[in-house]
């Protein structure tokens, strides 16, 4: 034995095998002609399906329940984000805790809503939220007036239900009625300051009148000089901006407070539209003017009077008696450029 054969035998080392000749390719053709495929039909029989299993009753019913839940689930939580429009009935609704309209009950724009819904239905939803205080009730950011339409026509207002904190729904509120433009300039006025009254900061208020600082401390102003009862006795008064609604509060503090309380209580001031209201208010507190001077009479050599004269502080009207003298007037109208003429000529001498 060798050397290198005892060191293999005693490392248990084994002798390298001889290479073996790889097998050879196997043609396809002759593959698949031996194993021919299985017919469908024969292992579809051989193989059939398992039945499928049939729920029992309490278990169709408890997924039928679960797929409820979830369905109503999903749309609660669509209703509480807001994002759905849904149908509620106005009696479930109450007024913003802060008012921004006066109430008129010549409202001249209601009867051509109630109209509108009732042919065309309400295009527009209302936003409310939920009620603070009471539940199953909600309170409305905007849409008083299609809440009164839905009560006229007896039938749910369509709204957008969303979680608004104070200040989101009074700036709701606000930026609603800016970009409507519906509010007259009184009714914002007392919106402002019913923010005010409430606490709320100069930001947010700025925030829901859409209006600078100076603006709101004008409008907060004018508020305040006009007493409430004598804006709900006028009315909303949508014709009357900024300067006759100042130039009323000046009146009013100048007034007598049993004069006002006269004026507003005549039996036929609160069947006139709220427009006349205000100028019915606003023409009898206005100041008395200086006494007029009494009319000049001239007349001819036999006393007849030909001619009257009344004079103002900025005028002079001069008038005829056709009667007395017909065709004087024509004669005088004919020569006015004659007399104007002299009548500067005459100025003008040293």
């Amino acid at each position: 034995m060798s050397r290198k054969s005892n060191l293999d035998a005693l490392f248990g080392a084994r002798p390298a095998p001889k290479p073996v000749a790889a097998p050879p390719t196997p043609d396809p053709e002759a593959f698949a002609a031996a194993n021919p495929d299985t017919a469908e039909p024969e292992f579809a029989a051989a193989n059939p399906p398992a039945p499928e299993r049939s729920r029992s009753g309490p278990v169709r019913a408890m997924s039928s329940t679960l797929r409820g839940l979830a369905a109503r689930a999903d749309a609660a939580a669509e209703i509480e984000a807001g994002t759905v429009v849904v149908e509620i009935e106005p009696e479930r609704i109450d007024d913003s805790f802060i008012a921004d309209r006066v109430a008129d009950a010549h409202d001249p724009g209601l009867p051509a809503l109630v109209e509108s819904i009732r042919e065309s239905g309400q295009q527009v939803p209302i936003l409310v939220r939920p009620h603070p205080d009471s539940p199953e009730r909600y309170q409305v950011a905007y849409g008083r007036r299609r809440i009164q339409a839905a009560r006229r026509l007896a039938r749910p207002v369509r709204a957008v239900v969303r979680p608004l904190s104070d200040a989101e729904l009074v700036v709701a509120q606000g930026k609603e009625n800016l970009e409507r433009q519906d509010l007259s300039y009184i009714e914002r006025a007392f919106f402002a300051l019913r923010l005010e009254e409430h606490g709320f900061a100069r930001a947010t208020i700025t925030a829901a009148m859409g209006v600078g600082k100076g603006d709101l401390s004008t409008l907060i102003s004018v508020a305040r000089t006009v007493p409430a009862e004598i804006v709900r006795a006028v009315g909303p008064a949508p014709a009357a901006g900024r300067p006759r609604w100042m130039l009323l509060a000046e009146r009013i503090r100048a007034a007598r407070p049993d004069r006002i309380a006269g004026l507003i209580a005549e039996p036929g001031f609160r069947e006139k539209p709220t427009n006349e209201r205000f100028a019915a208010l606003l023409g009898a507190l206005a100041p008395p003017g200086a006494p007029r001077p009494a009319p000049q009479v001239w007349s001819d050599e036999a006393g007849r009077g030909i001619a009257r004269i009344e004079r103002t502080p900025d005028r002079v009207a001069l008038s005829f008696d056709d009667r007395a003298e017909p065709g004087l007037a024509d004669y005088v109208l004919d020569r006015l450029p004659e007399i104007l003429a002299a009548y500067r000529a005459g100025r003008s001498r040293p």
